[in-house]
């Protein structure tokens, strides 16, 4: 083998090299989560410039030039038992024959490692020390569930050559350094990007889209997007809708498993005309229209993918600080966003959604405020700097081999 290039030659010589990169999320659908949705961009993305292999055991997507593996899933529950089935298929599956393995999964294989969710490590052990430490402890080795899942995250993020880890925010970044200090000098920071809608959101698409959706065209529409309600805090969030008067309405987008449960809160509130399920959607898009603000108490987000989405749409958002929503972070309250000082507040979110629904010159200005800063988190930028560590991967890889 021919002897390494220079940095500066090696650099220039892999910005052309078209690579074949294998994928992995075991559900790849637009109607997934943040953590699906940023993948899927991803991969729309790297396509026009790379041989892009997606392996995964749900598929709902086609894209040009994208290669789909389905992997099999004889036993989805119990999950942990399917995580590793799916790590171990992935594995096998591209052992060879790919320049990068991207995995967005929990397996201990994959050169590149994006984390999406707090680690089980820190889940399991945050803030607990002596006895309840030691409890924790007797739990986890009881149970060959969290076994497993500490298992693969210890392997997942444990040194190896070229490995990088990608979290997609700060937060989340100095949560995984405290986790799992080994793997500090691998972190890279990527957050979700979004691709600007082609089209403003008139007065008439937001009707076309209020229409397509069964929304009444009339009256104030909060938007909550979410897979899952509870975390995101839908409970909170329908007090606060209890508050408003008549002609404030809430449109639900997301995982239908949750829909009977909350239902029943909804029936207690008393607000059934109000309260519109509209279960999960394959294009997310006319529900940004439709809407006047988005509504995001989470309990906990790493980053929160649907904030960015709807800020790209001008809609003013509502959400958690960043103790529990990452993308607040980088957010100024009152400028480019309402940031709640805690989720479960009530009245606070209320006054808050308040304050944009009925406010025109505040409303406008989170709307600009929104709409500028999504600009500046478009996928065309921040897809170079995941080229950019497949690149670093390759060329640690063949120093490797050149030695």
């Amino acid at each position: 083998m021919s002897a390494p290039l220079s940095n500066s030659a090696a650099h220039l010589n892999s910005d052309k090299r078209r690579l074949r990169i294998a994928v992995l999320n075991r559900t790849f659908s637009t109607a997934g989560g943040g953590a699906e949705r940023y993948s899927i961009s991803l991969v729309e993305q790297l396509a026009a410039r790379h041989e892009i292999h997606v392996f995964a055991q749900e598929i709902d997507h086609q894209w040009p030039g994208v290669i789909y593996h389905r992997v099999s899933a004889p036993l989805l529950k119990p999950r942990w038992i399917n995580q590793l089935w799916f790590a171990t298929c992935t594995w096998w599956l591209t052992r060879h024959g790919f320049d990068v393995v991207h995995s967005h999964e929990n397996t201990w294989h994959g050169d590149v490692q994006t984390v999406h969710v707090l680690p089980v490590k820190y889940n399991l052990f945050h803030d607990r020390k002596g006895g309840r430490r030691a409890l924790r402890w007797i739990k986890v080795v009881t149970s060959p569930r969290l076994l497993a899942y500490l298992g693969l995250e210890h392997l997942r993020y444990a040194i190896r050559q070229g490995r990088k880890v990608v979290v997609t925010s700060d937060h989340l970044r100095a949560i995984m350094e405290s986790s799992y200090p080994v793997c500090t000098e691998m972190i890279s920071v990527i957050t979700p990007g979004i691709t600007m809608p082609q089209l403003p959101v008139t007065k008439l698409r937001k009707d076309a889209a209020r229409a397509l959706l069964g929304l009444p065209l009339a009256g104030y529409c909060i938007l909550f997007v979410a897979n899952d309600y509870r975390k995101k805090g839908l409970a909170t969030l329908l007090k606060a809708l209890a508050r408003f008067p008549v002609d404030f309405m809430l449109a639900v987008v997301g995982n239908q498993s949750q829909i009977s449960f909350f239902r029943e809160q909804v029936k207690t509130l008393n607000l059934g005309n109000r309260v519109f399920f509209l279960g999960s959607l394959k294009d997310v898009a006319p529900a940004y229209e439709a809407a006047d603000c988005l509504a995001h108490p989470t309990l906990e987000d790493t980053f929160a993918m649907v904030v960015l989405e709807a800020m790209s749409y001008g809609l003013p958002v509502v959400i958690s600080g960043s103790k529990y929503c990452g993308i607040s972070g980088l957010l100024q309250h009152g400028i480019n966003a309402l940031i709640l000082d805690s989720p479960t507040d009530a009245f606070q979110l209320q006054h808050a959604l308040e304050l944009v629904l009925t406010q025109p010159v505040l409303r406008n200005q989170l709307s600009q405020g929104a709409k500028d800063f999504a600009s500046s988190y478009q996928w065309r930028k921040l897809v170079l700097k995941q080229e950019s560590l497949y690149h670093s991967v390759l060329a640690s890889k063949n120093a490797v081999n050149a030695q």
